[in-house]
């Protein structure tokens, strides 16, 4: 059962971590937010599973998936809960680089074209590896219903995904932890 106290307890044990950081986007930041700290842990990743489940029990999709390697554990642990809950949910794995060997694709799992498709990250930015993904499995043939977060830290990935007519939820936002988002004006697209 989701517990969203213990899982912000959690981060703040695990995962938050205060200096000078530089972001995926490029960008510096006065926080980390490491998400594979709640992820790569039994408990975290249980509280995730069960949050994600919960926070998409109203949208209808065949699959959930993203960029491998942030988005593998969760993957594997919401699929997992699902099973344990009747939910019958594939999971799929969105490569960086198509594989040199074999069949050489991006996509990997059982999802197939015309599926529903969710995709989920551990912590969003301003989205670039979500909507990388979202690319990739849109040109595999698949349609994205819905992008998930563990956490958002506000800071123009919702709107980004809003450009694509792609909603976002997340489990967290910044504020949880008592840090402010940026004003409107500092955020890059």
């Amino acid at each position: 059962m989701y517990d969203r106290d213990r899982l912000i307890e959690l981060f703040k044990e695990r995962a938050l971590k205060f200096g000078e950081f530089k972001l995926v986007s490029g960008k510096t930041a006065s926080y980390y937010l490491d998400g594979k700290q709640i992820t790569l842990q039994s408990e975290g990743l249980r509280q995730v599973s069960e949050g994600l489940l919960d926070l998409l029990a109203d949208v209808e999709y065949d699959a959930i998936g993203g960029m491998s390697i942030g988005a593998d554990p969760i993957i594997g642990g919401t699929i997992t809960v699902a099973a344990e809950r009747g939910q019958d949910v594939q999971g799929f794995l969105v490569r960086k680089e198509a594989k040199g060997h074999g069949t050489n694709k991006f996509i990997e799992g059982p999802v197939q074209p015309g599926a529903r498709v969710v995709i989920v990250d551990d912590v969003v930015t301003t989205g670039g590896s979500s909507l990388l993904a979202v690319d990739r499995i849109e040109e595999f043939g698949c349609k994205v219903v819905q992008v998930v977060a563990i956490v958002d830290r506000m800071e123009g990935g919702a709107a980004n995904f809003a450009k694509r007519d792609l909603p976002l939820r997340s489990l967290l936002t910044i504020e949880d932890f008592g840090i402010e988002p940026p004003p409107a004006e500092m955020l890059i697209a």
